[in-house]
């Protein structure tokens, strides 16, 4: 039987986006460059879209995910980084797309992760950039990541997206991933080959340190995303 996580990332809309981003020239080695949208998050019409959406056990997710918000205010970087990262990887359960949504590729909001209670490698690495940013970490040192990631010792290679932390454009980056329990280096992830990263408002690859395209255009699914954020009331 073929494992859940090699479904995953084997995903045949998966493979068609990558494949779509193609004249961007794609390479290992990235960069890092400013970013401007923050979560600025409206609870009354969180929950007004939870409730409608999920019903009250959606709604006690939404209730937990505030808490931890509240709680992580006022905390250091280090621990808003691991607390984010420990709350979605337990509280959310992998599943392929096909399977929650009826689809080979979507990118959920946080909202509909945390209603679901149900993600893949996107929808992980979507909620903590929201999160994180409501928390205050500056939208320029946060990326998601799509990569190519290397499957035990079969050497099979497939499309996998993480979040990155970067504390200066040319550092190395903190990796939070729904694979790994534990934050670590990119340089420590020998089984990640980094392909491009966007965050609000930037589109970078290579070793270029400035951005390559507009991701709200280029990205059909990230502006889909943004789009229903607005629309259940985080910005």
């Amino acid at each position: 039987m073929t494992s859940p996580l090699i479904r995953t990332l084997a995903s045949p809309g998966r493979r068609r986006f990558l494949a779509g981003l193609g004249s961007l020239g794609l390479a290992v080695g990235l960069g890092l460059g400013p970013a401007s949208v923050g979560a600025n998050l409206s609870p009354q019409r969180l929950r007004r879209s939870m409730q409608a959406q999920y019903g009250e056990r959606g709604l006690a997710s939404l209730e937990a995910w505030f808490a931890l918000l509240e709680r992580l205010r006022t905390a250091g970087l280090e621990t808003r980084l691991r607390e984010v990262n420990d709350f979605f990887n337990r509280r959310v359960r992998w599943l392929d797309d096909i399977d929650i949504w009826g689809q080979e590729d979507y990118w959920a909001t946080p909202l509909e992760t945390l209603g679901r209670g149900q993600g893949d490698c996107e929808d992980y690495s979507i909620a903590k950039y929201i999160t994180l940013k409501e928390l205050g970490v500056p939208g320029d040192e946060l990326r998601m990541i799509y990569v190519k990631a290397r499957i035990g010792r079969s050497g099979i290679t497939q499309a996998h997206m993480v979040l990155g932390y970067y504390e200066t454009p040319a550092a190395d980056p903190l990796v939070l991933d729904n694979l790994q329990p534990t934050i670590t280096r990119g340089s420590l992830r020998d089984d990640l080959d980094p392909l491009f990263s966007f965050n609000s408002s930037g589109l970078w690859a290579g070793g270029s340190t400035r951005s390559r395209a507009d991701p709200v255009a280029r990205l059909s699914r990230w502006r889909s995303v943004i789009g229903r954020m607005q629309d259940q009331g985080f910005i």
